[in-house]
Order: structure tokens, then C-alpha cells, then sequence
């Protein structure tokens, strides 16, 4: 393959790799404006880009460019719920947990959205998966949907009625895989999380079922 950027895959790159595949240029800079333009490569954000499909030959994986435009971070909350099949909306931005401050970004490929948790609370049921020949991060059904709960302020109430309510009607989530749910993560996102009862009463609702 002529084209350099074969090279790159479909993994997020930062400006200072792109320019040395073409460092015999004078100016490699111009070089990847005149890329972008031309629709080979694809800007996430200032300084970072990832190489179009049609030229490296490999599928986007937004979930791994979600990991690199802002982190450390995994994919969770209604994205990776709706990824696993439990909640039946669709989804058009791509939800992630950070320890860094929330923040928002958007380009090419849609929306992407940080909400900040705790460094101590951001390992627990996150798992690597892979897509498309590369690896990312992205939350187990259990934390993703923990996630959801400690950020959803829509939720204020403590009683497990009023979770069964949010968890059937508010969110529609799929009652019968429930039972599927790992209550160890949940009830360790309860002891560290800023809703705990709340989160413990989704481990009493597993539990009686």
C-alpha cells in the first residue's frame, strides 16, 4: 500500500505520528490539513485524528476513539446499556466515565460525553473488549447501569419502589436479565459511590428475585 496512513490502522493518532510518516515533506503539517479536507482523515479534536475506513481498510471503532479523545475513560452509561441490549432507546451520543471533569466534545463521528467519577470507583467492573482488531475500555452491564444511576438526576428518591418504577418505565431496562447481574460490582460501586443506598437497594432487587 503507497499511502502511508495504511500504516496507522484504525487506532487514534496524535498529530507528531501522522507528521512523521511523512517527515520528508517541508511542511508535514499542511500535509494532514490537506488530508483532512480530502476526507482521509477524520479530526476527533485538536491534535488528534484516526484514519478514514477507506484507507486503512479497517471499520472506525467509536468506542476506542472514545478512550483516547478523553481519559482515562470506558464506555458506559445508556451507550454500553444499549450496546448490551438492555435498554431499547436508541442512543446517538457516545457516554463514557473519567476521573478527569465532565466534559463534552463533538466531531465527525457524533458526540461524546465524560461524566466524572472517583479515581477509587472508575476500575470496578471495567472490562477490555475487543472490536475491530483493537481494544478498549468499556463497563460490565452491572457498572454501566450503576453509572447510569449515580449520574441520572432524575432519580432522587431511596425507596426500592421508586427504583423497580425507574428501572421498568423510566429507562425501560429489560427486567428479565436482571437476574443475570453480578451483585458484587453493584454492591462495590454502593460502598464507594455517592448514591449507596440507592445502589444497594438494586442489589436488594436482584437479590429477592
Amino acid at each position: 500500500m503507497d499511502n502511508p496512513l495504511f500504516q496507522l490502522e484504525n487506532v487514534p493518532v496524535q498529530t507528531g505520528t501522522i507528521a512523521a510518516c511523512f517527515n520528508s515533506l517541508s511542511s508535514p503539517n499542511e500535509k494532514i490539513r490537506a488530508l483532512e479536507r480530502d476526507g482521509q482523515l477524520i479530526r476527533l479534536k485538536r491534535g488528534l485524528y484516526v484514519v478514514d475506513s477507506s484507507v486503512s481498510g479497517k471499520p472506525i471503532s467509536t468506542r476506542l476513539c472514545a478512550n483516547h479523545i478523553y481519559g482515562p475513560s470506558y464506555v458506559s452509561l445508556q451507550w454500553a446499556l444499549r450496546w448490551y441490549g438492555l435498554i431499547p432507546e436508541r442512543v446517538t451520543t457516545m457516554t463514557s466515565a473519567t476521573t478527569k471533569r465532565s466534559r463534552t466534545f463533538e466531531n465527525a463521528l457524533g458526540r461524546f460525553s465524560y461524566y466524572q467519577v472517583k479515581p477509587e470507583y472508575f476500575p470496578i467492573g471495567v472490562r477490555s473488549v475487543e472490536e475491530n482488531g483493537a481494544f478498549c475500555l468499556m463497563a460490565n452491564p452491572e457498572k454501566a447501569l450503576c453509572d447510569l444511576i449515580l449520574y441520572d438526576s432524575y432519580l432522587p428518591a431511596q425507596s426500592v419502589r421508586r427504583l423497580e418504577q425507574y428501572l421498568a418505565e423510566d429507562i425501560r431496562f429489560d427486567m428479565d436479565a436482571l437476574s443475570d447481574l453480578d451483585v458484587g460490582i453493584i454492591e462495590d460501586c454502593a460502598h464507594i459511590g455517592h448514591k449507596g443506598q440507592i445502589l444497594n437497594n438494586l442489589a436488594k432487587i436482584i437479590r429477592k428475585i
